[in-house]
């Protein structure tokens, strides 16, 4: 990755660190699930209206590193209209990028693969993306990026 591309990337981070979408309540939402990184201290809520199978709406609150509010913010953004298969293929696709294993074009996502050269920083870049697959499939008690 040459570093301009390097550079607009870091500049996608901060400002969606500094300024994230969908940020706030999503009263009309029919699921919803917490997330918690205790390595880091993030906390967020991931809340969604599903309709018809697909993502109508989503939002998130909460407090935590710019990592990790970035990487929310970008993830209600990508999959607003999506339907859960789509997700899932997509959350892989994330986990892969940020772990270092894997490139690709993912728009705006792709600013996150510079965190893979910050390994305790992954858990931060996935956290909102464990809180989704968690409000989808409906799962109980907050989600942890720890085991």
């Amino acid at each position: 990755m040459s570093a301009t591309a390097r550079d607009l990337y870091q500049e996608l981070l901060v400002e969606h660190g500094r300024h994230p979408r969908n940020f706030g309540l999503l009263p009309s939402a029919n699921r919803s699930a917490e997330g918690s990184n205790p390595l880091c201290g993030d906390e967020l809520v991931v809340r969604l209206r599903v309709r018809d199978g697909r993502i109508e709406e989503i939002a998130f609150q909460g407090q935590g590193c710019a990592v990790s509010i970035a990487s929310a913010s970008m993830m209600t953004e990508a999959v607003k209209g999506l339907a859960a298969g789509e997700i899932e293929a997509l959350q892989q696709r994330v986990s892969a990028l940020v772990s270092g294993a894997a490139e690709g074009s993912l728009g705006e996502l792709s600013s996150l693969s510079g965190v893979s050269r910050f390994p305790t920083r992954v858990k931060c870049a996935l956290l909102a993306w464990r809180a989704l697959d968690a409000a989808i499939s409906g799962a109980p008690g907050t989600v942890s990026t720890e085991l």
